[in-house]
């Protein structure tokens, strides 16, 4: 009987995809914001979730001995820990596809964002040069602007650094974290641009982004595929999360979560969808990253991680499959019409 490892090369079964630099590789990734810890922002401390330093490089070498290949990080998270974790974890390994980001500069020792605003081009390059020397390489397969919402007027000179630092070869490509259309419209002409890193799941589905993306060849890198979470099937209408844990504040953009409870309108949907995402044995978590399969060709979900265990359960996703036309037809009506 094959591996699971076995089952994720590319003349297996798995989903896979061909990506802007030619690699094969298996239509999933790994995310590490969780990875690097705490961060001290100036409006105060921020986490996502709990692991350890140990535990992080041992779940981040557990994918890729089961077969993934591209690995997202961000010089934001832990105030440049993931990248450190990231790149010890992964120092021996050639033929992974490493996506960062740029934007924020942090301290790792204090894990204090030292310059959450500084997108000059002198910013962005030592940004960069920041997260190529944590990462232990002399180039990165993807850099992203980190900034969700950012006036064309100030993008435009990142973008611009952004190239430049590809021709010196310091980057393969680059992209933005974005979730606003009219935004990535703008930019995506650049020559080096060719990734999309946007809100993706079976409550946020991005119809318009995900057209644009195939429009212009361009790749999704879908971020929250489990909505924070909440599409783990581990949080109810009694859970709570605190102190530091970012779910725990009001800010405006956090709609899974508010003041660490889960949302009370997507718990509804939730329990309507169940059945559907949890079909053919699937667990939860299986069948929400089924569906991010299912939503595009082009998109790719990089799920989180806290534990071995949830390594061991997303990448099996990309084995199975994406979900049925129909499934995915009937969830899209049933999350429409809540």
């Amino acid at each position: 009987m094959p591996s699971l490892k076995d089952t994720l090369t590319p003349s297996g079964p798995a989903e896979t995809i061909t990506l802007w630099n030619g690699a094969t590789v298996p239509r999933m990734g790994l995310g590490t914001w969780a990875a690097g810890g705490m961060m001290i922002w100036p409006h105060g401390p921020s986490s996502y979730g709990s692991i350890s330093r140990d535990d992080a490089i041992a779940g981040i070498r557990l994918a890729y001995d089961l077969g993934l290949r591209i690995f997202d990080t961000a010089a934001a998270y832990g105030a440049g820990n993931s990248e450190l974790i990231v790149g010890e974890a992964l120092a021996d390994k050639d033929d992974v596809v490493i996506v960062t980001k740029c934007g924020y500069i942090g301290d790792p020792v204090t894990r204090v964002i030292e310059q959450p605003d500084d997108l000059s081009p002198a910013g962005i390059r030592r940004g960069v040069e920041g997260s190529l020397k944590r990462l232990g390489r002399s180039s990165v397969d993807v850099v992203l602007l980190h900034h969700n919402e950012l006036a064309l007027d100030l993008a435009r000179p990142v973008f611009d650094t952004l190239e430049a630092m590809r021709t010196e070869g310091l980057m393969t490509c680059y992209g933005w974290s974005c979730d606003f259309v009219p935004l990535v419209s703008a930019v995506a002409d650049y020559p080096g641009f060719k990734v999309v890193e946007h809100d993706l799941n079976v409550f946020d589905t991005a119809p318009e982004m995900l057209a644009l993306i195939e429009a212009r060849s361009l790749y999704s890198l879908a971020r929250l595929p489990l909505a924070m979470g909440l599409l783990g099937g581990k949080y109810n209408r009694a859970s709570r999360l605190g102190g530091t844990d970012v779910r725990a504040s009001s800010a405006a953009w956090m709609k899974y979560f508010k003041a660490g409870a889960a949302n009370e309108h997507y718990l509804d949907v939730l329990e309507n969808i169940t059945p559907l995402l949890t079909a053919y044995g699937r667990s939860m978590p299986q069948g929400a990253l089924a569906w991010v399969l299912g939503a595009s060709e082009r998109t790719i979900p990089i799920p989180g991680f806290t534990s071995t265990a949830q390594v061991i359960d997303n990448v099996e996703a990309v084995r199975q499959g994406r979900l049925a036309a129909d499934t995915m037809a009937r969830l899209r009506e049933i999350v429409a019409g809540a």
